[in-house]
């Protein structure tokens, strides 16, 4: 039966829902309609040439087909005004802030006081997105269904927490130790060992979001700072160990930006490990790597927000190890740094995206067996300001042609696509690809969790379970758990607010486990 804490947080969540229900019908369009009062007859061109002229001063250029009027009259415009230093009476970018928080913004200068441009400028803006833009957000392309018959893995819930909603953010497995370490937003990092039975607990200052595991030493682990957006520093590397080792050995770099990840090579070739790491950040944040992982001997890459992952490879084939990096929070790109030697790097960007595509994870793997490395993205973030469905949401790949430019070789459409893999999962010479849907709305709770079958000539099978219902699957990690011979998967479950067990709780779900093990079942 279900806990009396769980009921407690059902009958909460139904009362949520009926509350959210009313209160949105009582709010609608009402910035849609008071700009449509106001704005003076101009011609569409001048309203483009206008927005590709502010917006492009920030990101890419997005087209108005991108979102709804909707969204955009009554959400990303008022942001974006705010942000060329338009005032709105009923909307204050600092309400909700820390004193903390607006102090960085104002020093950062987010929201100038003095507007970047004229009043009649910035209707003409208004007009030719809430003109141009459709009257709902466009549907996906129609695809094959998917089968609700997941043949290849067995799913299994585990939970090794007390908390009623699981807040996973991290899951990493130690292929030495065959021990998964299981990070949690309440502070924890859990080891499980190979039956995944928690063997040890740590209590940390701040969630975890990353680790690796270097050779003759302790584990090394990441931390956020603050999870939700925050301009604080807050962020740690450290050495996971119970007791300090030797002085000078243990890793204890501070005063990071919200960092979400990290990768360690010898990128200087002086002997020496170096950390590269991506400090998300906010509004501001940088993508930087320590030498020897002193940070003392930092050296920035980009001085941006959004840094999400890092991956280290030889690109151009000169045995010097390359640097490849995803940008969000706006940017949306994705850039190659060559190694010149010396520790300097020379970066070219290889994709690029308007905000609203919400890049979220990307991995290499050589799919056409060509010998160069392939790029595996999702992309569907970006939920704060336009929280609505995107049909160019989802999953690609982008081949490459040897010379370091990317063609989209092929998209999966998946509404909030947050993270996928390429393993050979079904052990026939090609690469499948696992995939998460984070930022959904729960339609179809089930298709939170993807398995793309690769049929050949880059053609997929989709296959979800109805297993994966009951999470919101934030991490993925995938290994050969149980040590027969082919790769599992362990998906982690993460729930921003009670509104979301909310929805699914109005489609039957009653009990939420912390993570999903789907053992392959092919050996």
């Amino acid at each position: 039966m279900p806990s009396a804490k769980l009921c407690l947080l059902i009958a909460v969540s139904i009362w949520v829902m009926s509350f959210t229900a009313n209160v949105e019908t009582r709010n609608q369009t009402s910035f849609l309609e008071t700009e449509k009062k106001v704005l003076m007859p101009d011609s569409a061109s001048e309203g483009k040439q206008l927005a590709m002229q502010y917006c492009q001063r920030c990101h890419l250029f997005p087209e108005p087909a991108l979102l709804d009027k909707y969204t955009w009259a009554n959400s990303v415009l008022p942001n974006m005004g705010q942000r060329l230093g338009v005032k709105f009476p009923d909307k204050d970018p600092f309400a909700d802030l820390l004193p903390e928080e607006e102090k960085e913004i104002r020093r950062l200068n987010i929201y100038p006081d003095a507007a970047q441009l004229s009043n009649a400028e910035w209707e003409k803006i208004v007009k030719y997105y809430t003109q141009e833009a459709p009257p709902e957000p466009l549907p996906q392309k129609p695809q094959p269904p998917v089968s609700d018959q997941l043949a290849l893995f067995s799913a299994r819930e585990i939970t090794v927490s007390d908390h009623a909603v699981p807040k996973t953010t991290l899951l990493k497995y130690d292929r030495t130790s065959s021990q998964l370490y299981v990070g949690d937003a309440q502070n924890a990092l859990y080891v499980l060992d190979s039956a995944f039975r928690l063997s040890d607990t740590w209590w940390l200052d701040t969630p975890p979001t990353d680790m690796d595991f270097p050779r003759n030493a302790p584990p090394s682990l990441l931390t956020i700072g603050i999870f939700p957006p925050s301009e604080q520093k807050l962020g740690r590397l450290m050495s996971l160990e119970k007791t300090a080792g030797p002085a000078g050995t243990s890793l204890n770099i501070q005063l990071l930006p919200r960092p979400v990840q990290f990768a360690s090579a010898d990128l200087n070739m002086d002997g020496k490990n170096d950390a590269v790491i991506c400090g998300f950040g906010n509004h501001s944040g940088k993508l930087c790597w320590l030498d020897n992982f002193q940070p003392e001997k930092e050296h920035i890459l980009k001085n941006l927000p959004g840094a999400r992952k890092v991956e280290i490879a030889d690109f151009n084939h000169d045995k010097k190890p390359d640097i490849i990096a995803l940008m969000a929070q706006a940017r949306e790109e994705i850039s190659v740094f060559y190694n010149l030697g010396n520790g300097k790097f020379r970066e070219k960007t290889v994709l690029q995206f308007p905000p609203s595509y919400g890049m979220s994870y990307f991995e290499l793997a050589d799919f056409n067996k060509d010998g160069y490395q392939d790029i595996l993205l999702t992309n569907g973030d970006n939920w704060d300001l336009s929280p609505v469905k995107k049909n160019y949401h989802g999953v690609r790949i982008y081949l490459n042609n040897g010379k370091d430019n990317f063609r989209e070789a092929w998209f999966y459409p998946l509404y909030g696509a947050s993270k996928a893999v390429a393993r050979d999962f079904d052990q026939d010479g090609d690469l499948d690809i696992a995939a998460t849907s984070f930022y959904n709305d729960l339609d179809n709770p089930a298709h939170g969790f993807i398995y793309l079958s690769n049929e050949g000539k880059m053609n997929f099978k989709a296959s979800a379970t109805p297993a994966a219902a009951p999470g919101k699957w934030l991490t993925m990690e995938a290994a050969d758990f149980d040590k027969d011979g082919d790769v599992d998967i362990v998906l982690g479950s993460y729930f921003h607010t009670v509104g979301e067990v909310s929805k699914l709780v109005s489609h039957g779900v009653m009990s939420f486990p912390q993570m999903l093990l789907l053992t392959n079942t092919k050996k």
